[in-house]
């Protein structure tokens, strides 16, 4: 194995190194090039993948290291069964917190890779809809993708969300979701709890259901951003103002905007709303350890004006933020035709209702 993770495995001499490893592992070739290749994807995702068996569709699954220690650590203390434990990112995660700990999974080859990536965890072969332990937390992870293609109707993971639900409803169940999930659905289907929105790296990695006893004290919604180590939740106030702008904009992580917490993120750092139905926010200081746009300019958004604008301030490389207005940035950028040496942002919103709202593009100076 040592041999082949020596080979670049790049583009330029993937077929040469393909024919190397052939020649010296034959029929084994394939296999240990898959592995040596797939080890190097997840190295974004786990701190040891040197050490791990994966297969291509349970490494696109599988959580973050990060985000599986944030749930363990929200976890600890319990006796947990990871009902789908695939290639056991969760239960690598969970063996130093929990109680006490099973994995399962229907699968017999991602269960050989799991009992090989956590050696030293019971795991054994069960059908996620057939439970197999008692006076447990089962923690379930359902299959978002098939043949490399996203399922977004919760119905259509597998096992099906809904399936899941009514199996385990007398139950303590922690659901993994895809970050997109229909909230409304989800309550539809009879789940009474939090739903956890989780980021990392600024991209938004996933939902989580967490049921009444696991889920905080009056919570339904919580934005949980791992890089910052920071919390927001529908049980904070939300008494934020709509004002117009000040020294800095604020585009709030996904992860708040996805759970609709935005006020709520606001009022905790003392920020204001743009608009009331725009997630941009405004503040005359800028909340520690969040990147913000110090507004340099503000004009009334017209192609040609903004040209201008960005021509006087010697502008070349442009970032450029939408929400609210029919503009793709790439297609704006390539017809701003911008021939500068200084970099900016620009942040273009739709500020103000009906016939009052105007499209407004503020000229800003990045934080970072």
């Amino acid at each position: 194995m040592r041999d082949v993770a020596d080979l670049r495995l790049a583009d330029a001499t993937l077929v040469a190194d393909i024919a190397s490893a052939r020649q010296r592992f034959g029929a084994r070739s394939a296999v240990l090039v898959e592995t040596t290749v797939l080890r190097r994807k997840a190295a974004a995702k786990l701190s040891n993948a040197d050490q791990w068996l994966f297969t291509n569709e349970a490494l696109q699954q599988a959580t973050a290291e990060p985000v599986a220690r944030h749930r363990a650590q929200r976890l600890a203390g319990a006796r947990v069964h990871d009902g789908t434990c695939s290639i056991g990112t969760e239960l690598a995660a969970l063996r130093d917190s929990a109680d006490e700990l099973l994995g399962s999974d229907i699968d017999p080859v991602r269960l050989a890779m799991a009992r090989h990536n956590v050696e030293d965890v019971d795991i054994c072969r069960a059908d996620a809809l057939r439970p197999v332990s008692r006076d447990t937390v089962v923690l379930l992870d359902p299959a978002r993708r098939s043949g490399g293609r996203r399922r977004f109707d919760p119905r259509d993971y597998t096992p099906a969300l809904d399936a899941l639900l009514n199996v385990y409803r007398e139950r303590r169940v922690v659901v993994k979701c895809s970050p997109g999930i229909d909230f409304d659905a989800v309550s539809r289907m009879g789940f009474v709890g939090e739903v956890e929105v989780t980021s990392l790296g600024g991209s938004v990695r996933e939902a989580c259901l967490w049921p009444e006893g696991l889920a905080g004290f009056g919570i339904t919604r919580r934005a949980t951003m791992i890089d910052v180590g920071q919390e927001i939740t529908d049980a904070e106030p939300d008494d934020c103002a709509v004002a117009p702008v000040g020294r800095w904009i604020v585009d709030p992580d996904g992860a708040v905007i996805r759970t609709g917490l935005v006020r709520q993120y606001a009022t905790r750092h003392g920020l204001w709303q743009l608009d009331p139905e725009i997630a941009y926010l405004s503040g005359d200081r800028l909340p520690t350890g969040v990147r913000g746009f110090e507004v340099l300019e503000e004009l009334g958004y017209r192609e040609r004006r903004l040209r201008q604008a960005l021509s006087a301030r010697d502008a070349g490389a442009v970032e450029i933020l939408v929400r609210g207005v029919d503009v793709d940035p790439d297609v704006l950028r390539s017809q701003l035709r911008l021939r500068g040496s200084q970099g900016v942002s620009v942040v273009i919103a739709r500020i103000g209702a009906g016939a009052a709202s105007r499209a407004t593009a503020f000229i800003c100076r990045p934080s970072r």
